[in-house]
């Protein structure tokens, strides 16, 4: 098992609560060394995933007046900032990585108990909770959260004239299904994000679809 980042010089003694706390939040500073295969629109390089996980809380607030139910903003800018934790020791899996995707929820469920078993017992169930409920996407707040972790990486690749869609073997075809999720929680979000691949595969940035 890896060892937490406090193993390195560990805390004096401030309280069994708080010193699990803060152990914690050492911990997930390692978020900030997981790198995305999206790249940045500002730089020549790729995002991290806590750079994503900024982005959608970001766009969680600046474009929750389109999802079709109401929801809770905070409630859902929490979901996307908890989501991405996992990938700490589970690692990013590619959207359009199939090999990895075999693999991925057996990882990422052996990472959240890991990770969020650092906390004190009352907080480790509650972000595994809110984990639980951005995976499952039973809630309207879910289901916004995973429309924005999908509609993200999307303006980045455009911004890339393409990106990660020249991925080998994958079309506008697989760009819309692996996407189509974003219309799960708002219509207007769908019809734009449809529209943004329909000029990349215009432009020859993704290749086209059947």
């Amino acid at each position: 098992m890896e060892t937490p980042l406090t193993g390195r010089n560990p805390l004096p003694d401030v309280g069994e609560r708080l010193g699990a706390q803060l152990r914690f939040l050492i911990e997930v500073d390692k978020l900030k060394t997981v790198l995305r295969q999206s790249p940045l629109a500002a730089a020549s390089r790729r995002e991290n995933d806590a750079e994503h996980s900024w982005h959608l809380a970001m766009m969680v607030t600046v474009l929750a007046e389109y999802a079709d139910e109401p929801i809770d903003v905070g409630h859902t800018i929490t979901l996307v900032v908890v989501h991405d934790l996992v990938e700490i020791y589970a690692g990013d899996t590619p959207l359009y990585d199939d090999e990895g995707r075999e693999t991925q929820e057996r990882r990422e469920r052996e990472a959240a108990e890991k990770l969020f078993g650092l906390l004190p017992a009352d907080q480790a169930r509650e972000l595994r909770a809110l984990w639980d409920e951005f995976e499952g996407r039973k809630t309207a707040e879910a289901r916004f959260a995973k429309a924005m972790d999908r509609l993200q990486p999307l303006l980045l690749n455009w911004m890339a004239r393409g990106g990660t869609w020249h991925t080998p073997g994958v079309t506008a075809d697989t760009v819309r299904a692996r996407k189509s999720v974003i219309g799960d929680a708002s219509a207007p979000l769908w019809t734009a994000a449809s529209a943004i691949i329909a000029e990349g595969e215009r432009r020859g940035w993704v290749a086209p679809g059947s």
